[in-house]
C-alpha cells in the first residue's frame, strides 16, 4: 500500500482515539471546575466526531454515553453548593447533546437514502447501457469461444495422429484454456455490471479498470472504425471506491465519444484514453475524441439530468457519471478538443471514502 493511502487510513483510525480523549477531558473539566457555563455542551463535538467513524447505532450510543457522563459529573459535583447552576447546566447540556445526536442521525439517514437512490439509478443506467451493447458483448464472448472450439479440435487431431504429437496437442490445449478464461472474464464483467449490489469501498488501480472496460467494448470500437490509443501513466496512486461504478463512468464516456464520432464524417476517428497523477493528490482520467464537439454554451448543462444533445438520448448517462464521481469525492468536467471533438475528464482523490 502506498504511503499516502496509509496516512489516510491512519488519520481515520485516530478519530475514535481523539473522540474518547476529548470526552474524558470534558468530563474531568466539568467535574473539577466550578464554571457557570454548560461545559458538557462540548460533548456535541464528540457526537459530531462519532459521525465520521460510527454507523447510526454507534452515533446514538455515543450520544447516550455523553448524556450519562453529564449526569455522572452533576452527581459528583452536587455537594458543591451550586445545585441550581448545576441543574441548569446539566439540563442545557442534555438538550444540546440530544438535539445534536438526533440531527446527526437524521442527516446521516437522509444521506444514506440519497446514496441508495443514486446507486439504484446507476444500476438502471448500467443495465440500459448493456442492453444497447448486446451485439457487441455477444461478439466479444463469441470470439474466444470460437477460438476454443478450433483449438479443441486441433488438440484432438494431434492426439489422433500416428504417432500422437503430444507437444502440439499440449500447445493447443493451453490455447484452449486461455480462450475459455478470456470468455469467462468477459461474462464476469457483464455479470458484475448487471448486479444490483451495495457499493463497495476497495483499493483500486484505475488503469486496470480502464483496460477491462476497453476489452468489454473492443468490437464496438472496431465496428465504428475508431483508432484507439491508451496513455496510462505507471505512477498513478491507488484510489478507494466501487469498481463497478467507476467502470460505469468510463464506459459512459467511451460510448459517448464513439457516438459523437459516429455522427461526423470529417477526418479520422481518434479516441485517446489517458490516466495521470493529479498534483500528487489523486488521479486524473481523460477521454478525448474527434467527434462533433461541444458548443461552449452547453458546457454547464452537459451533466444536468435529462439534458442531451443526442436525437434519441435520455440525458441520464452524464448525470449519473457526475453523481458517481462526486460520491467518490471527485469532480468531472468537459472541454472542447482542438481542432475538433471533446475531452471529458474526471479527478478521483487518493484514499477518499465514497
Amino acid at each position: 500500500m502506498q504511503p499516502q493511502n496509509l496516512r489516510a487510513m491512519t488519520r481515520a483510525s485516530l478519530l475514535p482515539v481523539v473522540a474518547i480523549t476529548l470526552a474524558a477531558g470534558i468530563f474531568v473539566a466539568d467535574t473539577i471546575a466550578d464554571l457557570e457555563i454548560a461545559v458538557p455542551a462540548f460533548y456535541t463535538v464528540v457526537v459530531l466526531l462519532a459521525v465520521r467513524f460510527c454507523k447510526k447505532r454507534g452515533v446514538i450510543l455515543v450520544g447516550v454515553g455523553c448524556c450519562a457522563l453529564t449526569l455522572l459529573s452533576d452527581l459528583l459535583t452536587a455537594a458543591s453548593g451550586s445545585t441550581g447552576i448545576g441543574f441548569i447546566n446539566t439540563t442545557i447540556s442534555l438538550l444540546a447533546i440530544a438535539t445534536t445526536t438526533y440531527l446527526a442521525v437524521k442527516i446521516e439517514s437522509e444521506k444514506a437514502a440519497a446514496y441508495e437512490a443514486r446507486s439504484q439509478l446507476a444500476h438502471v443506467g448500467r443495465v440500459t447501457t448493456l442492453g444497447e451493447l448486446t451485439a457487441s458483448i455477444a461478439h466479444e464472448v463469441n470470439q474466444p469461444l470460437a477460438a476454443a472450439v478450433i483449438n479443441g479440435n486441433a488438440c484432438m487431431r494431434w492426439l489422433a495422429a500416428e504417432p500422437p504429437n503430444l507437444d502440439e496437442a499440449r500447445q493447443a490445449a493451453v490455447r484452449l484454456v486461455k480462450d475459455a478464461n478470456r470468455a469467462s472474464e468477459i461474462i464476469a464483467q457483464v455479470r458484475a455490471l448487471t448486479k444490483s449490489s451495495p457499493p463497495k469501498k476497495d483499493w483500486l488501480q484505475i488503469n486496470d479498470i480502464i483496460l477491462a472496460t476497453v476489452t468489454l467494448i473492443e468490437s464496438e470500437i472496431l465496428q465504428n472504425q475508431v483508432s484507439l490509443r491508451t496513455e496510462l501513466a505507471d505512477d498513478v496512486p491507488l484510489v478507494q471506491g466501487d469498481r463497478v461504478q467507476l467502470q460505469q463512468v468510463i464506459l459512459n464516456l467511451i460510448l459517448n465519444a464513439l457516438e459523437a464520432m459516429h455522427r461526423t464524417s470529417a477526418g479520422p476517428r481518434e479516441l485517446i484514453i489517458s490516466s495521470a497523477k493529479n498534483d500528487a493528490k489523486g488521479v486524473r482520467i481523460a477521454v478525448q475524441d474527434s467527434g462533433t464537439g461541444l458548443a461552449p454554451d452547453n458546457l454547464d448543462r452537459l451533466f444536468s439530468a435529462f439534458y442531451t444533445t443526442k436525437p434519441d438520448g435520455m440525458g441520464m448517462g452524464l448525470a449519473i457519471s457526475r453523481s458517481i464521481v462526486e460520491a467518490h469525492g471527485g469532480r468531472i468536467w468537459a472541454t472542447p478538443n482542438a481542432p475538433r471533438g471533446a475531452v471529458f475528464q474526471f479527478i478521483l482523490p487518493m484514499g477518499m471514502e465514497p
